[in-house]
């Protein structure tokens, strides 16, 4: 490939990448006051957030095609390339054996002539000119030795020539290779480049495409709707039940436990409960959940609450809803900070009205009292400040023992946000955090999220229904174009077609050479990541073998075939068995 050749490519990538995103912040210009926000969504903005990001994988779809069909192109020239490369290597390797042979033999023949030259040498110096005139037979004779020396001479002068142009051609060769090597090294090198580029984005791109799709992504984010869970202590109590502690009538059963609750960023609203317990103060819990900040008196300012008009923030936090007050002063204070913040940050400063659900903070009015009016004045004006900018202070109810960063959760990357183990000690085992976690007084540390009207109101799952979504995955993994058939069997099909039920998945799992399960028999998660905390890793077993999967992916389609409204609803889960 040429390098015009070259530039033109990536001239027209540059043209399919500029227009894409010229026609993306068109579209954004021209909705930024109506859209909602998608890095942190209301509850009802969920399925505009899916169909829009449907409608940027369609977007990437034309130039994530073309780069394929360069990448592929690249890679051909890049074969070719290094077939050519491979040829002039075994080109030089004969020309500089050749090189080395004629040298030799070049030296050879020097070393001849030159004997014979001496040899010549001295034979004209024993032999007087005049006497062989004296006797027409010395004569003869020496004239005859003379002719054949000068004849030799010249046949060894011939042929060290020979040698010589053929030395001088070879080293010509040699050169014309080497710069031809050089060339064909430099183009390969930038095609290497471009491919190397091409096949970053082009598996970003298809990383992307291949997570579930926006029917897929609607249906669970649906289904993780029902359970109405609190993102944070404001939003109602805590109903998580402990569902060891149910019989659902049938043995084997498996319950499928995840550690906390939605969404894991910033305070840790139990952590918190915990760390104050344990002698921190408000500064430190806060320190412990963002990172890089400094607590800072700001003036009062006046911020619009949705539905009761301007006040002042002070007067403001006085109607906050998001912890009890009869916990310990020192969580009440960072939870009063934390909200200051948050409110001052959603606002702008005052510019824009802050809503009164959980979708932004809980406020109900009027002045809640007690121990929370007694932090809220005794930190009044107190924000949290990154950067000389008040941060947007999130928290939760229960972290499950793990806090994360923003961007962890899809959210904007924001600096203050941090991945935490919210633990006393280090972690190497489930039993480790439950005893080490600051949240683990949280009815929702460690609960199975879900349930149906039958088998006592429990999320139990017989061993065949483990064993179906277990054979869902594996089918979706031999064969992704069938993925719409395989909701659970309990709910109308999202995607209009019709669900297969559990014979139909076995059978077409049989189809494509995979045995499928009837039954499983136990549920382990081998792989942890105990600093992150993430399940990484699921087995099984059953009467078809043992499987392991990759937690996250079994995770996806156990929330799309798993019955009624039961999820695993965080990145950290285990498994229990009665």
């Amino acid at each position: 490939m040429t390098t015009s050749k070259l530039t033109k490519h990536f001239s027209l990538f540059l043209v399919l990448v500029l227009l894409f995103i010229s026609t993306i912040f068109i579209n954004k210009t021209s909705l930024i006051s109506a859209e909602p926000n998608c890095d942190n969504p209301e509850q009802g903005d969920l399925t505009f957030c899916i169909d829009k990001i449907q409608r940027e994988i369609d977007a990437l779809k034309p130039a994530h095609e073309y780069n394929k069909q360069e990448l592929a192109n690249l890679r051909t020239e890049l074969n070719s390339l290094n077939k050519q490369i491979n040829g002039i290597s075994a080109q030089l390797n004969i020309v500089e054996k050749n090189i080395g042979q004629r040298e030799e033999d070049l030296a050879f023949t020097q070393e001849i002539f030159e004997a014979k030259a001496n040899s010549h040498y001295k034979f004209l110096r024993l032999y007087d000119p005049i006497l062989p005139f004296l006797s027409s037979n010395d004569a003869s004779e020496a004239f005859r030795e003379i002719s054949f020396r000068q004849k030799a001479a010249d046949e060894d002068r011939r042929t060290m020539e020979a040698y010589a142009e053929d030395l001088l051609k070879l080293k010509e060769d040699k050169e014309s290779l080497e710069r031809n090597n050089t060339r064909l090294a430099a183009i390969k090198m930038k095609v290497d480049e471009r491919a190397t580029f091409l096949s970053g984005e082009v598996a970003k791109v298809e990383s992307y495409i291949a997570s579930l799709s926006s029917k897929q992504q609607s249906f669970i984010a649906q289904k993780l709707g029902s359970l109405n869970l609190p993102t944070s202590l404001g939003a109602g109590p805590l109903f998580c039940t402990d569902d060891r502690n149910l019989n659902p009538g049938f043995s084997p059963a498996f319950a499928f436990y995840t550690y906390g609750i939605p969404h894991r960023v910033g305070i840790n609203q139990y952590g918190a409960y915990g760390r104050a317990n344990a002698g921190q103060s408000y500064q430190q819990i806060l320190n412990a959940y963002y990172q890089g900040i400094t607590i800072e008196k700001r003036p009062d300012i006046n911020i619009s609450v949705q539905g009761y008009g301007s006040m002042s923030l002070e007067t403001y936090l006085l109607g906050i809803y998001e912890m009890p007050e009869s916990w310990p002063i020192e969580a009440l204070k960072a939870q009063a900070v934390a909200a200051r913040s948050y409110a001052v940050s959603y606002t702008n400063n005052g510019t824009k009205e802050i809503c009164t659900t959980q979708s932004c903070q809980v406020y109900k009015g009027g002045n809640k009292g007690g121990n929370w009016e007694a932090a809220v004045r005794a930190t009044e004006g107190e924000v949290a400040i990154n950067s000389g900018q008040v941060i947007t202070a999130w928290y939760a109810s229960t972290s499950g023992g793990y806090t994360f960063a923003s961007s962890d959760v899809g959210w904007s990357g924001t600096p203050w946000t941090k991945r935490l183990r919210d633990t006393t000690g280090d972690v190497g085992s489930f039993s480790d955090l439950q005893s080490q976690a600051y949240d683990k007084d949280s009815p929702c540390f460690y609960a199975a999220q879900g349930w149906r009207s039958e088998y006592g109101n429990s999320a139990w799952l017989k061993s065949e229904e483990v064993a179906d979504i277990v054979n869902v995955l594996m089918l979706a993994q031999k064969d992704p174009s069938v993925s719409e058939h395989l909701y659970q069997t309990d709910k109308p099909n999202p995607a209009g077609t019709d669900t297969w039920d559990s014979g139909r998945v076995k059978q077409e799992l049989s189809n494509r050479g995979v045995t499928p399960y009837n039954s499983i028999s136990s549920v382990s998660m081998p792989g942890v990541d105990w600093g992150t905390g993430k399940s990484t890793t699921i087995a099984v077993s059953g009467d078809a073998g043992g499987d392991s999967f990759d937690a996250n992916q079994f995770k996806d389609f156990f929330n799309l075939r798993a019955p009624a409204n039961i999820q695993i609803v965080g990145p950290l889960f285990n498994i229990e068995k009665k």
